[in-house]
């Protein structure tokens, strides 16, 4: 288990300090912007949405390392997914990182590396900085321009 753990923070720092898809995305015709109040993360992200599939997402901001690292591994995710397949995503993500852990343990076994958010519902504070972009994604994705953690 401690291994595991090890991996765990490895690929949220890796995640962190080397962000995928960390740009604005020219062609986007989908975006909106987060904002956490509670810790001051902020994210924009930016979508592709073509044919009913997301072709390309990027983001923006400023956070700590697992609203950034949670960014990351959000649009690696993503990308290519049906529009159904990326709310899906989202409801098993929330599910994640907020639910109680017999709950928890089912979303993992469908969310591949995103199961590294496993722990953060043993953080409330930490809840919001994980789906900060997650939030901002659907906001985006359902037309709206803004989203918060509140």
């Amino acid at each position: 288990m401690n291994d595991l753990r090890e991996l765990y923070q490895e690929l949220i720092l890796d995640h962190s300090k080397r962000p995928r898809n960390l740009r604005a995305l020219p062609g986007a015709n989908r975006r909106a912007e987060g904002h956490n109040p509670l810790c001051g993360d902020r994210a924009k992200v930016y979508l592709l949405v073509e044919d009913d599939v997301v072709r390309d997402l990027s983001f923006e901001g400023s956070g700590c390392s697992i609203s950034t690292a949670s960014a990351s591994m959000m649009t690696d995710a993503l990308k290519g997914k049906t529009v159904a397949e990326t709310k899906a995503l989202f409801e098993r993500f929330h599910e994640l990182v907020t639910a109680d852990p017999s709950k928890a343990a089912a979303a993992s076994a469908e969310l591949g590396k995103l199961a590294v958010f496993a722990g953060v519902h043993e953080f409330p504070m930490r809840v919001k900085c994980a789906s900060l972009a997650w939030h901002t994604m659907k906001a985006a994705l359902e037309g709206g321009h803004t989203a918060t953690t509140e």
